[in-house]
């Protein structure tokens, strides 16, 4: 009851989408939050997010934004949605250098000269830009020396992705339960491995004692 009870004081994904929404508001510090849906809204600038310190899926699609800014901030973001807004213009530098997958389809900027060439450049990380997957990206860990278990878990799966990011499917969702089974494959792994293990020590056990002279009477 009681971690349930902070589950629902402390959500981690939040849904507005489709409310009919015209501006991101000021809100207070929500640090638990780590997923953000705002889609087809009529949000016309992006604001107010760094209230969301630790956010790291995104979505802004289908709403009538015209600039990318204030993302800096989001230190954590791994998937951004922005399609299908009126950005006519990209400032890569206005990109958090954490993403992993951006889409910007349906916006004006996608159609600038060298605009693949520009974002894969200012973003390190990044596995897949407008449905089309980016090869020979740097990973975190060998830029800062290292990761965390739990990065190495998104990082595996960031690494492989299975499809196209829309905003129309429930991508966090299916994102969630990749992780969850390759995390259960990865225990069961390791108890296979353990329990191998303790057989050969038996084995090595018993063939030492058929090795040792036998102990005197």
């Amino acid at each position: 009851p009681s971690s349930r009870s902070t589950e629902l004081a402390f959500p981690s994904t939040v849904r507005l989408d489709r409310e009919n929404i015209w501006a991101i508001g000021r809100l207070q510090s929500l640090r638990e939050i780590h997923s953000l849906y705002l889609q087809q809204n009529q949000i016309e600038k992006i604001e107010n997010l760094c209230c969301f310190p630790n956010l790291w899926f995104l979505s802004l699609a289908g709403n009538r934004i015209r600039r990318v800014e204030n993302l800096q901030p989001l230190r954590h973001l791994r998937v951004l949605d922005l399609s299908h807004n009126q950005i006519q213009t990209l400032d890569p530098d206005e990109l958090p250098r954490s993403l992993r997958l951006l889409d910007l389809t349906g916006n004006e900027c996608t159609h600038q000269d060298g605009y693949r060439e520009l974002v894969v450049g200012a973003l390190p990380h990044l596995l897949q830009l407008d449905a089309q997957p980016i090869h020979g990206g740097v990973g975190e860990e060998e830029e800062e020396g290292g990761s965390s278990s739990s990065e190495d878990e998104d990082n595996e799966f960031f690494s492989e992705p299975s499809g196209p990011f829309t905003a129309d499917r429930d991508f966090f969702v299916d994102l969630h339960q990749e992780l969850a089974r390759r995390s259960r494959r990865r225990r069961r792994e390791a108890l296979e491995e353990h329990w191998t293990r303790l057989e050969e020590l038996e084995e090595l056990r018993e063939r030492r004692g058929l090795l040792l002279p036998p102990a005197p009477l």
